[in-house]
């Protein structure tokens, strides 16, 4: 009788197994089916995203926006076609991956690739914004010295070249709050930096400005008493 039952018990644990096996079998094809699709899907749409910014001749107005000398010195070569297209790519496939995982029932999963998911728009965004801010950097670094080098007035490179740091630094802070990442420092840092500037100006005026404003106050009580007198 005990021998009978061990038996009975392995033949039952043994069906149930094969049941569950049996039951999954289903649910693994689909999966693997909707991942293979992502697989086409994705590459399909980096291919035809890579022709578009080839097309548009995104990269030749990068260049003559100087954003390649940039990333020369960070050891990157410009190709915003590659890029995006990998963007997209990861984007699509990690897409398909998350209804694989929900139809296997791995919730656990899931949750970790909706997070990645919803993370990549963040990066892509920082992305945008230090370009910009390269671009605005330069931009401004240009108008300041042509600016000064018009008035015949000294310091022109310098102060360029601390206007290209101050709007560097300020896009990069703020491409690092778009990514989540150390968000208090950051805005501890932003604060202290807009307030060690304000300081600096405030001296500035107050000790450079002093005679020039001392001066110009004269010559406005000389000119009311001369119309009132």
């Amino acid at each position: 009788m005990v021998v009978q039952n061990w038996v009975d018990v392995l033949v039952s644990s043994l069906q149930d197994l094969w049941l569950q096996v049996v039951g999954f079998v289903p649910e693994l094809l689909g999966a693997l089916v909707v991942f293979l699709v992502g697989l086409v899907v994705a590459a399909v749409l980096e291919r035809v995203v890579e022709r578009l910014i080839y097309y548009l001749k995104l990269d030749a107005l990068l260049r003559r926006l100087g954003v390649e000398a940039y990333l020369q010195r960070a050891n990157l070569q410009l190709n915003a076609g590659h890029f995006l297209g990998q963007v997209v790519y990861w984007f699509m496939l990690i897409a398909f991956l998350l209804a694989a995982s929900d139809i296997l029932g791995f919730f656990a999963l899931s949750d970790f690739l909706r997070e990645v998911l919803l993370y990549i728009p963040k990066v892509v965004v920082a992305a945008l914004i230090l370009l910009a801010t390269l671009v605005l950097a330069n931009f401004l670094r240009h108008l300041i010295r042509a600016t000064i080098q018009t008035a015949k007035l000294h310091g022109a490179k310098a102060l360029g070249t601390v206007t290209w740091w101050v709007v560097f630094v300020f896009g990069l802070l703020t491409a690092l709050v778009q990514l989540g990442i150390a968000v208090s420092v950051i805005n501890t840092l932003i604060t202290g930096l807009i307030a060690m500037l304000a300081l600096a100006g405030g001296l500035a005026f107050g000790l450079g400005g002093r005679d020039y404003a001392a001066r110009l106050l004269e010559k406005l009580r000389a000119e009311t008493e001369h119309h009132t007198s």
